[in-house]
């Protein structure tokens, strides 16, 4: 039976050059592998090493990429090895098989959100009156699933995001903050709905998953085993559970551990 391995992208396998975390002299760094490009210029990298050994990867396993990027954002990364036959983009949101949005699947998921939680409209105009454009830089809607903020984290108010999680919760919704970038997502829609969805596709027994940030933890609770870097949300949190491994790498190198671990996790599942 394949392995089915589920892995969040940006900070977990894919860096901006402001994640990298290199701590170590110049003349030691890794060589870097871009992966993304935006607007003609350089903007996600891994590792070399990491690179080929996304590529053994893809050999061993079925390999999914499960992002909160929308599909055009997703688009963009072009990762080495060969294409994935599924991704996960919107956080569950759209299944991609073979680059092309499955119908079924995103009509599911709009019924569930539509029964299960408040409107995006609601949470958008929550957004707008009570975000400071003092330290808010973009207001944005991703596929009209979820919304998140551009901030600037050095002016965001340190209960504002701990005041909006609160309300969230009260409507269904969930928050996130990533970087210079606050998410509030519904709770129904989950990287680990669609992970199911793959596993029983592909007839998968065994599935391994990573992710760095809150909205990854249902994506590692629904794995047999997980693991997480020792950066992003779920590090500052100490968050833990039975299969999942604390991982001490940051940044950059935390995307080349991790995929060591499911390269050898994909080789011997027993």
């Amino acid at each position: 039976m394949p392995v089915l391995v589920a892995s969040d992208l940006d900070r977990t396998l894919i860096y901006s050059s402001a994640a990298l975390a290199l701590t170590m002299p110049d003349a030691r760094a890794p060589r870097l592998l871009c992966v993304e490009v935006h607007e003609a210029r350089p903007l996600s990298f891994m590792t070399e090493t990491a690179a080929q050994l996304l590529t053994d990867l893809g050999d061993a396993a079925v390999f999914v990429p499960t992002t909160t990027r929308t599909r055009k954002q997703y688009q963009r990364i072009n990762l080495p090895g060969p294409p994935p036959a599924y991704a996960i983009c919107a956080n569950g949101g759209h299944l991609l098989v073979d680059g092309a949005t499955d119908a079924d699947w995103h009509a599911s998921v709009l019924a569930r959100l539509a029964d299960e939680c408040a409107p995006l409209e609601e949470v958008c105009e929550h957004l707008l009156r009570s975000a400071d454009p003092v330290w808010v830089r973009k207001h944005r809607v991703a596929e009209d699933l979820f919304a998140y903020l551009v901030v600037e984290r050095e002016l965001l108010p340190e209960d504002w995001v701990k005041e909006l999680a609160v309300w969230a919760e009260n409507r269904g919704w969930t928050v996130s903050l990533q970087g210079r970038k606050i998410y509030a997502v519904p709770k129904p829609l989950t990287k680990s709905a669609a992970v199911r969805e793959v596993a029983r596709r592909t007839g998968a027994e065994l599935t391994l998953a990573a992710g760095d940030s809150l909205l990854d933890a249902d994506l590692l609770l629904a794995a047999d085993r997980g693991w997480r870097p020792g950066h992003g949300e779920l590090a500052d949190t100490e968050w833990t559970a039975p299969e999942i491994t604390a991982l001490p790498e940051r940044g950059v190198l935390a995307g080349e551990r991790i995929l060591r671990e499911f390269l050898r996790a994909a080789r011997q599942p027993a």
